[in-house]
C-alpha cells in the first residue's frame, strides 16, 4: 500500500481527522487540490478580495435548468475555513431531535447530543474557542468551560447589545476561533471573508494541519485534484486517481477518508461509478447527492444617519431568542449574528454604489447575518453530467426566514435604527452546504453509518458537512470538527488496530 490512510481534502473535516489520527503512527497522506495562501497585501485588501475576487476560484457549476454559475467555494490548503467567519457554535440540544418548523419537520440525529457532547468539548479545546457559557439561554450543556474569554465587543457593538437588551432580547458573545490580538497584528481588518495567513484565525490549516504535520508519518500533497475512487471486487476502496502537474497519478490506501465538502464529495462518489457500482459509490440507497441543504440567509444593515460605527472587526455578537420559537405557531425561526464589518469597498462591490454613497452607508451601518434552517428534501440534490457538477437546490422553510427578517427589522427600528436595508444570499454564496451523504442506522435511507463509514464500502468514510442530517441554524464548523475527532477515534480503534 502507498499509505495507510488517504484523506481527500484539507478542510475542517479532513484536517481535524488527520490531527487526531497522526499520533497513531499510521502513514497518512492528505491530497488537497489547492495550494497554500501566500501572505501578500491582497489578503488584507477588501477591494482585491471583494471587487477583483482574488481568492475565488474560476470553477462553474450548472443548475437544473442549465444555467452556469460560480459557486464561490475556496480551494486552498485549509479549504473554506481559510476565509470563514470563525464562528464555532454547537448545535443546540434540540437540533438532535425531530423538530417541527413552518416549512416541515427537521429530522433528528441517529445519536443524541449527550453522546456527541464530549467531542464538542474536545473540538472547542483544539480550536481554542473564545466564548461565554452564561449569556445565551439556548446554550446546551457543556462538560467543560471555554479556555479563553470571549472576543470583546467594540464600543459601537456594546451599544448595540444594550439597545437589543432594551427590547427584551438576550444578546450574547459569539463563540469564536479567533485570537484577536494576533489577528489585528496583521492588519486592522475584519476576519470574516478575509483569508488567514497566520495564527490569528483558528482554521483547518492553522490548527488541524499544523498539529498533524508535526508527525513525520503525515504528508500533505497539494495541487492534487482527485477524479475517481477505485474499488476492488469485494467492494473495498483500493485507492484514488488524481491529477497533478505531472499528469494522472494513482495512490493506493487501506482506509480512505473523503473530506472534499458536501458538493464535491457527493460528486466524486457519483463520478466513481463502475460496472459493480453503476449508480456511483456508496449509493445503494440512491441517497448520494440528495438532501442538499444550504442555510436560508440575509444580510441586514441597520443605520442611524447621525451615529457612526468605527468598528474594525464587529463580528462578536449574536442572539438566539428566536432560535427555538418565534413563529406564528411557536415554530423555530433561526439565529441572528453580526457580519464582519462591511466597508465601502465591500458595499460598492456588492451593490455597485458610487464611492461617496458607499462610504456614507458603511460608516454608519451595523451589519447583521440572519440564518434559518433549510430542511432536507431528497429532490434537492447534487448530480453530475460528464465532468460538470449540477446543483439543483430546492430551498425550503423560506417563509420562516422571511418571518425572522420582518421581526428583526421591526426590532431594529424600535431599538434606534430608522433605516434598515436587507439583501438575500443566493446559491453563489457557500452558506454552509451540507447533507449530501447523511448518516444513519438504516442503509436504505442513509449513506453512512453513525461513524461516517459508508454502508457499502467498509474502508471508506465521509467526514465533512455531507454527513449532516439537518442543517440547524448555526454555523457548522465546530460540528464538523467534533465529528472528525469522533470518527478518527473510531478509526484508530477499528481499522488501525486491526
Amino acid at each position: 500500500m502507498d499509505t495507510d490512510v488517504l484523506i481527500i481534502g484539507s478542510g475542517m473535516g479532513g484536517a481535524t481527522c488527520a490531527a487526531a489520527l497522526a499520533p497513531s503512527g499510521a502513514r497518512i497522506t492528505i491530497l488537497e487540490r489547492g495550494e497554500r495562501i501566500k501572505d501578500t497585501a491582497d489578503t488584507r485588501d477588501a477591494f482585491s478580495i471583494f471587487n477583483f475576487g482574488t481568492f475565488r476560484n474560476d470553477e462553474t457549476w450548472d443548475d437544473s435548468k442549465g444555467n452556469t454559475f460560480n459557486p464561490g467555494n475556496y480551494y486552498f490548503v485549509g479549504g473554506n475555513s481559510k476565509l470563514y467567519g470563525a464562528v464555532m457554535f454547537r448545535y443546540r440540544s434540540k437540533d438532535f431531535c425531530a423538530l417541527q418548523h413552518m416549512g416541515g419537520t427537521s429530522p433528528g440525529w441517529p445519536i443524541s447530543y449527550e453522546d456527541f457532547e464530549p467531542w464538542y468539548q474536545k473540538a472547542e479545546d483544539m480550536y481554542e474557542v473564545r466564548g461565554s457559557l452564561d449569556e445565551d439561554p439556548t446554550e446546551p450543556p457543556h462538560s467543560g468551560s471555554y479556555a479563553f474569554p470571549p472576543v470583546p465587543h467594540e464600543p459601537a457593538i456594546a451599544d448595540a447589545a444594550r439597545r437589543l437588551a432594551g427590547q427584551g432580547l438576550t444578546p450574547a458573545h459569539l463563540p469564536l476561533g479567533v485570537d484577536i490580538d494576533a489577528w489585528l497584528a496583521g492588519g486592522a481588518t475584519p476576519w470574516d471573508a478575509f483569508p488567514n495567513t497566520g495564527d490569528g484565525k483558528k482554521d483547518a490549516e492553522s490548527v488541524g494541519l499544523k498539529i498533524a504535520l508535526r508527525h513525520n508519518s503525515v504528508r500533505l500533497e497539494t495541487g492534487c485534484k482527485v477524479t475517481r475512487l477505485l474499488t476492488r471486487a469485494d467492494g473495498q476502496i483500493e485507492g484514488a486517481e488524481f491529477i497533478k502537474d505531472s499528469g494522472p497519478c494513482r495512490i493506493a490506501a487501506k482506509t480512505v477518508v473523503l473530506s472534499a465538502g458536501a458538493v464535491n464529495s457527493a460528486a466524486l462518489l457519483l463520478r466513481s461509478a463502475n460496472d459493480s457500482f453503476p449508480t456511483g459509490l456508496a449509493n445503494r440507497s440512491d441517497q448520494v447527492g440528495r438532501n442538499f441543504m444550504n442555510h436560508n440567509t440575509h444580510a441586514v444593515m441597520s443605520l442611524h444617519p447621525f451615529r457612526k460605527n468605527p468598528s474594525v472587526y464587529q463580528k462578536t455578537l449574536c442572539f438566539n431568542d428566536f432560535y427555538l420559537s418565534g413563529g406564528p405557531g411557536g415554530e423555530p425561526l433561526g439565529n441572528i449574528q453580526l457580519l464582519g464589518k462591511i466597508t465601502a469597498p465591500i458595499l460598492a462591490s456588492q451593490v455597485r454604489l458610487p464611492g461617496p454613497a458607499a462610504r456614507w452607508l458603511a460608516g454608519r451601518s451595523i451589519d447583521w447575518y440572519l440564518m434559518s434552517e433549510d430542511l432536507p428534501d431528497p429532490e434537492s440534490r447534487v448530480t453530475v453530467r460528464g465532468d460538470r457538477i449540477v446543483l439543483d437546490w430546492k430551498r425550503s422553510n423560506w417563509e420562516a426566514h422571511l418571518h425572522l427578517l420582518r421581526r428583526f427589522k421591526s426590532i431594529l427600528r424600535k431599538a434606534g435604527w430608522p433605516l434598515v436595508l436587507s439583501r438575500a444570499f443566493d446559491r453563489t454564496v457557500p452558506s454552509h452546504q451540507c447533507g449530501t451523504a447523511r448518516f444513519g442506522t438504516d442503509p436504505d435511507k442513509s449513506v453512512l453509518d453513525i461513524w461516517c463509514r459508508t454502508h457499502d464500502h467498509p474502508n471508506l468514510f465521509v467526514v465533512d458537512a455531507s454527513f449532516l442530517p439537518n442543517s440547524a441554524a448555526v454555523n457548522p464548523a465546530l460540528t464538523i470538527a467534533a465529528q472528525a475527532l469522533r470518527v478518527a477515534d473510531h478509526i484508530k480503534q477499528t481499522d488501525l488496530a486491526a
